[in-house]
């Protein structure tokens, strides 16, 4: 089997435990859980994401997740 090697353009500014926000310093308990079709609704360039999650969903070799909070995944 051919393996493939994929490059993302990311930036991590902090390695933390938790969802902070970066304006109050606040931290969240987070879960990581799989990204849903539905999910895509509101994930999307217009809503102010540089990550293209449908055409990584769409990959049938690939299992996307998403960091949420805690007792609140619709913020992802």
């Amino acid at each position: 089997m051919k393996s493939t090697t994929y490059l993302i353009d990311i930036e991590i500014d902090k390695l933390t435990n938790s969802i902070e926000n970066v304006i109050t310093s606040d931290s969240f308990p987070t879960d990581v859980l799989p990204l849903t079709k539905n999910d895509l609704k509101t994930i999307t360039k217009k809503n102010g994401w540089n990550f293209d999650w449908k055409s990584e969903f769409l990959k049938p070799d690939r299992d996307v997740y998403k960091l949420t909070i805690t007792n609140n995944t619709e913020v992802v």
